[in-house]
């Protein structure tokens, strides 16, 4: 179950055989520094560095990277008007105009409070969309503490909620514990808890689990749980991620070829429907000419493609979307400009 906001990972402290506080000096460092050459020195503390842990982020961004990269496509015609209020609000108005889906103006709202954990992070952070009939999306992120965050997403439809998450991270020094509590019905007795644990086992390496558990009076015997295993492997540039449960299993490949180019591969099966899905993607950055292009291919033979290009030296943006299906003989077009 995906989350509705895409938690940011932030690499904490990590924890190793030999802990140095900063400003500080251990004694054995002292000891076997004194009288050896800068390079050997330089070598050993690499080598310290390289023992260390850091903390592997949640299970929910495994696969974060291969997605990133992949051409999110939309129809028809889209505006969308930024406008800072302040260094912490700021609201947005986007209008929507095609045939597939549900058109019309919808204002949204952002509030970035002022207590900072990063340089580029402060909490808490108050996000929310309406459109005239009155369906919302509410999104609160907060920071309680240097190792535990805390995300809630709520949305309406027709004057009723419709669905609730909650989800809690917790990251120690080398390792993340997640809950998350999904549409939780006290009165009607049913809902989704799903535990997820990730834990740094090397430098490269990062393994852990994840537990889904249902409950409701629809499901068979009232509750179902799910196990399922994940797996994280890092080196350089390259990031292989698994998720290997009951049901199926989710792989994929991401490579940072260059500053410009980046790739991923993604391959989704679910072995209770016999279906399986490959994707290729790719993205391609350009700094000099503020563009930016993303693509990708699927075994449906699904073509997509977003290109985003800035406009200097006005403050827009412009998207054209793209995405086409040859055995189904469909073709989807998309033009959007944003302002701010």
């Amino acid at each position: 179950m995906g989350n509705v906001i895409a938690s940011t990972a932030d690499v904490e402290s990590s924890r190793g055989r030999v802990h140095v506080s900063a400003g500080l000096r251990s004694p054995e460092a002292t000891e076997y520094s004194a009288g050896m050459p800068p390079q050997m020195v330089e070598a050993l503390r690499a080598e310290v560095g390289m023992s260390e842990l850091a903390n592997p982020g949640t299970v929910e961004e495994l696969h974060s990277r291969c997605r990133d990269i992949q051409a999110n496509t939309f129809e028809g015609a889209k505006i969308m008007l930024n406008k800072g209020l302040s260094n912490h609000f700021q609201v947005t108005h986007t209008i929507n105009m095609n045939s597939a889906g549900p058109s019309g103006y919808r204002f949204g709202a952002t509030y970035v409070g002022t207590k900072q954990y990063g340089p580029n992070e402060a909490f808490p952070v108050l996000l929310g969309e309406i459109d005239p009939m009155g369906n919302l999306n509410a999104n609160v992120i907060h920071q309680l503490t240097s190792r535990l965050r805390c995300k809630f997403a709520s949305q309406f439809q027709d004057s009723k909620l419709v669905a609730t998450q909650l989800t809690g991270d917790y990251r120690g020094r080398d390792y993340t514990v997640s809950l998350t509590m999904g549409n939780p019905g006290i009165l009607t007795g049913s809902g989704v808890i799903v535990c997820q644990y990730l834990q740094s086992v090397t430098n490269r390496l990062a393994l852990g689990s994840e537990l889904a558990y249902q409950y409701g009076a629809n499901l068979p015997g009232r509750q179902v749980a799910v196990l399922s295993a994940v797996g994280r492997y890092a080196v350089g540039d390259s990031v292989w991620s698994c998720t290997l449960g009951p049901a199926g299993f989710h792989l994929s490949y991401y490579q940072k070829a260059s500053d410009q180019l980046q790739i991923g591969v993604e391959v989704e099966t679910n072995l209770r429907q016999q279906e399986s899905t490959a994707t290729v993607a790719y993205q391609v950055d350009l700094p000099k000419a503020d563009l930016v292009f993303r693509g990708s291919l699927d075994s449906n033979w699904h073509i997509s493609g977003v290109l985003e290009k800035r406009l200097q030296p006005l403050p827009f943006s412009l998207a054209i979307s793209g995405r086409m299906n040859h055995l189904k003989n469909s073709f989807r077009l998309g033009c959007g400009l944003m302002i701010g």
